[in-house]
């Protein structure tokens, strides 16, 4: 496909799916700590699985990242209160501050930009450390608030249930994304060839996530699931 053609779909897919999660707050169909929780989780698969859309070409990974760059941008515009968007607020923040969004979404965003043009579809390396970011810390949020269990003795804001939620959600997602990846020819390696270094990210990802850091896990977990696995992979 076309690369700048590849870029609009990405663009219309991502765009589409965030203002589905924000009318879906704004109308009180789920409440905004779940949508926010939503956007984290399917907004990154799917845009990593777009990647596939691009031809292989040098252009490919900065026009793909050119999609959450101005999606990010977008954050700080309404974070900052340039743009007035409240069913954006509703559904990326806790507590409709709007200046929220200029942490974790921010983060979010950045990172995508940063692990796109570093990695892009060259290595395995990118794509789990998003994976871990999307299905470990996105699962978690949802997993701890609803499921009863002891609490972290070094992070009582975190839960036994999280962390395990952590590991498995970021394990499953990076590999069905791999799985896919694999299916279309992008790696060569056999899927099974996989499991070791998923686990081996999963479990230094869910460690660091457990730590008492506020805001920051979409950088923590991201970043340290990328140098993990330049060791496992």
């Amino acid at each position: 496909m076309n690369p700048y053609l590849a870029t609009v779909l990405t663009f219309a897919i991502a765009i589409a799916f965030l203002r589905i999660m924000d009318y879906f707050a704004h109308r009180g169909w789920i409440g905004s700590k779940l949508s926010r929780k939503l956007i984290h989780i399917g907004t990154g698969p799917i845009f990593v699985l777009c990647w596939l859309l691009f031809p292989d070409q040098p252009i490919s990974r900065y026009l793909a990242a050119l999609v959450p760059l101005l999606i990010t941008v977008q954050f700080i515009l309404v974070g900052t209160g340039v743009i007035k968007d409240e069913a954006a607020v509703q559904a990326m923040t806790r507590t409709g501050n709007p200046r929220e969004i200029l942490r974790g979404p921010l983060f979010y965003g950045v990172m995508f930009v940063l692990l796109t043009v570093l990695y892009w579809k060259d290595s395995p390396i990118g794509i789990t450390a998003l994976m871990m970011m999307c299905g470990g810390d996105g699962i978690a949020d949802i997993v701890g608030r609803r499921v009863q269990s002891p609490k972290l003795f070094w992070s009582i804001e975190k839960s036994v249930a999280g962390s395990l939620s952590v590991f498995a959600g970021g394990a499953l997602m990076t590999a069905f994304v791999l799985f896919v990846y694999i299916n279309a020819g992008v790696f060569a390696a056999p899927f099974q060839t996989y499991f070791v270094p998923i686990l081996w990210t999963a479990l230094g990802g869910t460690l660091i996530e457990s730590l008492p850091f506020k805001d920051i896990d979409n950088i923590t977990l991201t970043a340290v699931s990328a140098v993990i696995g330049h060791w496992v992979f």
